[in-house]
């Protein structure tokens, strides 16, 4: 897909996604190419937000820029909706996040919010998760040791090299794992000493999908199990 249809269709789903939009609400707000379209989309809308909850040191720059109030998620208690993107998904709505390196504080934001709508580019479905690579945050003591886990489990783990998360740990992207039952993988991962989260939304998948095509956006929610 050329870089002109790409962004077409970023901004397309982007504003797509405003119509689960409440003037006047709180809303949970994730990080990456895609979200920074649906911002500058919720700018122009001028649909007015008490408050917005970010993900991301990145987002919370981004939102402050454009005047909108960001507050930490201890003041917001539980929040009515999440807006996210993806790096991949499949038919049941899990996903791999985590390509940006912000996907402990995503879970954390979705986490708390009653309903996750992702907003993605067709280029992003998948039969079977997996294809990109499962972004994993450790806890830096522990790196070696998380690594030699995933080994076990049958992935290729690379230490995402010059990068540091806002919570100061370093990433692992494991290629090769098979994410076939990726609820399990997600809870064995989790349950590994030193892992902080890993980028599988699988126990807890987006509520609805926004899918941006050449012939418009197609929407995917739970019926579609």
């Amino acid at each position: 897909m050329n870089t002109d249809r790409l962004l077409a269709q970023k901004i397309q789903v982007a504003e797509a996604a405003l119509a689960f939009v409440k003037h006047d609400s709180v809303l949970g707000i994730g990080t990456g190419s895609t979200v920074n379209c649906f911002i500058d989309a919720l700018v122009a809308s001028r649909i007015h937000l008490e408050a917005a909850v970010s993900s991301s040191d990145a987002t919370t720059a981004r939102l402050n820029s454009a005047g909108i109030n960001v507050i930490e998620l201890n003041h917001a208690g539980s929040l009515d909706l999440y807006i996210d993107g993806a790096d991949e998904f499949d038919s049941h709505r899990r996903l791999i996040k985590g390509g940006g390196g912000a996907l402990t504080r995503e879970k954390i934001v979705a986490a708390a919010s009653r309903k996750f709508v992702c907003i993605v580019d067709e280029s992003k479905k998948v039969g079977v998760l997996g294809k990109f690579p499962l972004p994993i945050e450790v806890i830096p003591m522990a790196r070696s040791f998380v690594a030699r886990q995933l080994v076990a489990m049958g992935g290729q783990p690379e230490l995402r090299t010059g990068f540091v998360t806002d919570n100061g740990n370093v990433i692992l992207d494991v290629h090769n794992l098979d994410l076939v039952d990726p609820v399990a993988v997600e809870k064995h991962i989790n349950n590994l000493p030193g892992v902080v989260t890993c980028g599988l939304f699988a126990i807890r998948p987006a509520e609805v999908v926004l899918m941006a095509t050449a012939g418009g956006v197609v929407t995917i929610q739970g019926n579609s199990d």
